[in-house]
């Protein structure tokens, strides 16, 4: 369970439009974030990261956008799954006769025995799972 956002995202986005409008005039670029940061009750790192990845996502910067990170956290959730899906298919021996006959249907090509698929399905059902 994540931790509850201790600054509203409302205010986030604030802080960041005005530490990048600030970084990029030169005349206030000299402790931008420092200021910024004190006048909004923020801390000056959490800022910069936020500046940061704001640039990122804006595509001045390289690194991993935002999207791209929940990309990537979502197919890595996804891989635990399937993971967990094999182990417990590996323990009740489901798996091996399923990649049995899926080489055959690969192998064999259209002319699959029916015979083969209903026998591998019957005893995978007849299978309890505990």
């Amino acid at each position: 369970m994540a931790a509850p956002k201790k600054y509203p995202d409302e205010l986030r986005e604030r802080a960041t439009r005005l530490a990048v409008a600030a970084r990029q005039d030169p005349a206030r670029r000299a402790g931008a974030l420092q200021r910024i940061g004190e006048q909004l009750g923020i801390n000056p790192e959490t800022l910069r990261g936020w500046v940061k990845q704001a640039e990122i996502d804006a595509g001045q910067a390289p690194g991993v956008t935002t999207a791209e990170a929940q990309r990537i956290k979502a197919l890595e959730a996804e891989v635990r799954e399937l993971r967990r899906a094999n182990e417990m298919a590996d323990s009740t021996g489901q798996r091996n006769e399923c990649c049995e006959m899926k080489q055959t249907l690969i192998s064999g090509g259209i002319r699959c025995r029916a015979s083969m698929v209903i026998s591998v399905v019957s005893r995978s059902s007849s299978r309890s799972v505990s």
